[in-house]
């Protein structure tokens, strides 16, 4: 396949980036970058009463932080509205379009009649031929596509394979409205062709629009785009996806602390597979991407598949990066954990030191930062339940013992500490988690935490004996 690869993504924007639409993008992204094309973006804001500036930069957000990048500049379909209307008159000029003056009450009048004999509604095709002359005055006109009547109208899908319809179940649909205003279906096809298109990628919610355009590229006399149409994602229930399933918007998940990587990585998984591999590196998931690989049926969300992948992201990613990761979603997050955005630099470099400890057993940034509750916390810590319970006074007790122990020690060091509380639990008949918990309960204010004596190197020698202290 040539380099004249040209992809698409073109949400509209109405809401947030959803995440059927940022798998649709990064579907786009990667066909377009598997065979050295182009993919461009284009916001569909016809729809001017629901299109709103916040979407927008919402959806841009979206993709820069999902690292979808896009080429040239972004496409506003509104902004060529006039280049829409000029399209529709040359198909009236071809005769390809008629003028239709039907009025708003004939129109509801088939729309009943359909209902009542239970098919879909269809414009009878009243204006097809009749001489504009006999217009009723003071309606205004659309213009509508002169559809063919008879054979049939087939898309060969990349995923769907062929599908097929009889011309008399379409019937002449509206280019441009009333108000001179272009309807979706003409829009769509001006800006595909205009853009060179070659490759259209979107929902298989779209599947009966490829049959409409496809008639709107033929009566301008242009080739239609080779057209793949990707089933929809359902929840773990495979009930259609909603809020509760995980139809957020991506800047929610970046919120919930999932890493790009790995949501895109969750993303490039849900419908379509390469063997039995779950783990791609965005090479590989280019390398290896193609549509004949997407299956036919809709994709299940799964939050507990995506928290997994996650948790392999984060025990993988560099500590440094982790640490920043953390700093972007603060704004978010820490108003309610009591800390500064910008992260403060001594916790930033505390963050950094503990983090290989952290990180073993997070599945998210925000998990990782609660578990890290004992570096950001002030004194004296608020313990939870468990940790209350466990400082029973003989707890406490053991507490007031090694406490001298470890005011000895030399060097403060993970290895040291450890080795110190070791023998002091063995001369004393102990186990070690005998004293251990303990520690770790005054320490954290947590019954789980990184490995103790981590905790202890991180917090610092004047940290952690105050803590102590503080319990005893």
């Amino acid at each position: 396949m040539s380099s004249a690869v040209v992809t698409r993504f073109a949400p509209s924007p109405t809401g947030y980036l959803h995440i059927g639409g940022a798998r649709t993008a990064l579907f786009n992204w990667l066909y377009a970058r598997r065979f050295g094309g182009r993919m461009l973006l284009r916001i569909e804001d016809t729809d001017r009463e629901r299109s709103t500036q916040g979407a927008i930069e919402a959806i841009l957000d979206g993709l820069h932080w999902l690292g979808l990048d896009w080429d040239g500049d972004v496409v506003y379909q509104y902004a060529r509205a006039d280049r829409h209307r000029e399209m529709a008159e040359s198909l009236l000029a071809s005769g390809h379009a008629y003028r239709c003056y039907a009025t708003p009450e004939e129109l509801t009048a088939m729309r009943e009649a359909a209902r009542a004999e239970g098919r879909p509604m269809r414009y009878d095709g009243r204006w097809r031929d009749r001489d504009p002359s006999e217009a009723p005055a003071g309606v205004k006109p659309v213009i509508r596509l002169r559809a063919p009547s008879e054979g049939e109208t087939v898309v060969e899908d990349g995923v769907q394979g062929r599908v097929v319809w009889q011309n008399r179940d379409l019937d002449d649909l509206v280019l441009l409205r009333s108000d001179g205003n272009p309807t979706y279906m003409l829009a769509v096809v001006v800006d595909d062709h205009d853009m060179g298109v070659t490759q259209v990628i979107r929902g298989d919610d779209h599947l009966t629009n490829a049959a409409r355009q496809s008639q709107i590229y033929q009566a301008f006399g242009w080739p239609v785009p080779a057209m793949a149409h990707i089933p929809l994602i359902h929840g773990a229930d495979g009930a259609k996806l909603s809020k509760r399933h995980g139809a957020l918007g991506v800047d929610a998940y970046r919120d919930l602390g999932y890493l790009p990587s790995a949501l895109r990585n969750y993303l490039v998984r849900l419908g379509w597979s390469h063997g039995d591999q779950e783990i791609f590196s965005t090479q590989e998931m280019t390398e290896a991407f193609d549509l004949g690989a997407i299956g036919r049926s809709p994709a299940r969300f799964d939050f507990a598949k995506l928290e997994n992948l996650n948790g392999i992201y984060i025990r993988g990613a560099e500590d440094s990066a982790l640490v920043e990761a953390i700093d972007r979603i603060l704004p978010a997050l820490g108003p309610s954990r009591g800390i500064a955005s910008p992260m403060p630099a001594p916790l930033k470099a505390a963050l950094t030191a503990a983090m290989p400890g952290l990180k073993e057993r997070a599945k998210t940034l925000v998990e990782l930062l609660d578990s890290a509750y004992y570096l950001t916390a002030a004194r004296p810590l608020v313990l939870d339940d468990k940790a209350a319970a466990l400082l029973t006074p003989e707890a406490r007790a053991r507490l007031a013992a090694v406490l001298p122990v470890l005011e000895a020690v030399a060097e403060w060091t993970a290895a040291a500490t450890e080795a110190v509380v070791r023998q002091f639990a063995e001369a004393n008949g102990l186990k070690l988690g005998q004293v251990a918990q303990p520690l770790r309960a005054a320490l954290t204010g947590r019954t789980t935490s990184p490995p103790l004596f981590d905790v202890m190197a991180v917090l610092g020698r004047e940290d952690s004996l105050g803590r102590l202290r503080d319990r005893i």
